[in-house]
Order: C-alpha cells, then structure tokens, then sequence
C-alpha cells in the first residue's frame, strides 16, 4: 500500500513537516502560551504536508498530544519517540499516526530491521533517522521509508546547537539507498539553509524548534519560498 505520509511529502508545494515540541533538548519551553490547537491551525494555514509530533518524556511530550493532534487536522502525523516494541507501533497507530520515528543510533543492530518490517506490516511508514553511512546500510526496505539524517546528536538528548553539514555529507549516500524521500531533519533555523538543502537534492526537511521560535511560521515560509525561488528550486503547485 503506497504510503500516504512520503505521498503527501513528495506532493507538496511546501516540502517541511512541522513539528510540534513542548521543549528543546535542553528544557526550554517552546510553545509559551499557544495551544495544540493554535500550533496546529498555524501549521495548516501556513501548508504544512506533514506534521511531527514529539511524544517523547526528555522533550515534555505525552501520547496525548498526538491523540488531540489527530483529532485536529487530516494531515499525515509522524509520531517522535523512542520506540522498540511491537506494542508501541500498535499504540501509534491507534492513536493515530501515519509514521514513526526509528532512530537507528538508539537501537541495536539487529533490531531495526525487525522494527521497520513491523511498522510496515502495520500500515505505517518508518521514518528512519541516521547519522553517518554505518548506520544507512542497516536500513532495510528503504524503498517504503523516508530516510532522515539527523543534524543533532540524540544521545546527549539534542542537547548541541547541530551541524548542518551532517545532511550534506550524507545526502549522496542516501539518495542511492533507494528512498523516496530522503530528509533533512533537526537544527534547520534559517529559512536560506532550508532552501539550499532542498535545491541540494532533500525531498523534505523536518523542523520544530526553528518554527516555534521562528516568531511568525507564515513568515518563515515567506522567505524559505523567497530562498528557493532565487536559487531556481521552486516546484510548482501541485495540491
């Protein structure tokens, strides 16, 4: 069954899942006084294909922001936690997610394929985040996952500013993986940065705590669109 989260993603005019996190990696609230519902409705009006959410505790999150995220908008939702159990895939899916994060720096090796083979029987798309080429050729059936690299380190919690050369120096080897979708994910703040990494080749990139301290999503959007424009990278309008 063809997934509707990279379908959504690769249909887009507007390549960026928009992420909704309670906190940074380092405990800093993100989301002040807006609600669920506010961030949401600004992801939505702003166009947003896709959106993340951060379920997991390090980062303040709960499975009930995702459950009154699902019941906010049709959207494809990612759900980002730390998963390793069949159960957790179940859960997700309940609650309604169409995608989960599996971060193949956290897991062993033998069990990521297993993890992608589960969350595929499920119905769901694995979105797998990587770091370097190691971690790539554990990737199994990537022709049915997005293939993220993840700027920051998640083993000290994404606690480091990030280093968007992470993304460059992998995006050759993710594009020959086979994915559909390869992504560019985590320490994406300036709007120019964001376009470059899609005229670079990115099919996606995945933001959070640059939207949500961004000040205005809609005007981030602006100047990305402004960004891609001048660099001769903007797609035409397909939905």
């Amino acid at each position: 069954m063809p997934s509707r989260f990279i379908g959504a993603l690769l249909a887009a005019r507007l390549p960026v899942i928009m992420e909704v996190k309670r906190k940074d990696g380092n405990g800093v609230a993100l989301m002040g006084e807006r609600t669920i519902p506010e961030i949401v409705g600004e992801y939505v009006a702003t166009g947003a294909p896709c959106i993340s959410v951060v379920t997991g505790r390090w980062f303040g999150g709960d499975d009930e922001m995702l459950r009154e995220a699902a019941g906010l908008t049709d959207l494809p939702l990612l759900q980002k936690d730390f998963i390793t159990r069949e159960v957790q895939i179940a859960a997700a899916k309940e609650l309604g997610a169409s995608a989960i994060l599996l971060t193949a720096q956290l897991l062993p090796k033998s069990a990521l394929p297993k993890l992608i083979e589960l969350t595929l029987g499920a119905g769901l798309t694995p979105f797998v985040e990587v770091i370097d080429e190691g971690e790539l050729s554990r990737v199994t059936h990537a022709a049915e996952c997005v293939i993220a690299v993840n700027n920051k380190d998640i083993r000290n919690q994404e606690r480091d500013a990030g280093d968007i050369d992470v993304s460059r120096v992998m995006l050759e080897a993710v594009l020959a993986s086979g994915t559909p979708c390869p992504v560019s994910a985590s320490a994406i703040t300036d709007p120019r940065v964001g376009a470059e990494l899609i005229s670079a080749g990115f099919k996606g990139l995945l933001i959070g705590t640059g939207l949500l301290r961004s000040g205005s999503v809609a005007r981030w959007v602006e100047e990305f669109d402004e960004h891609r424009a001048a660099l001769g990278a903007a797609r035409p309008v397909t939905q």
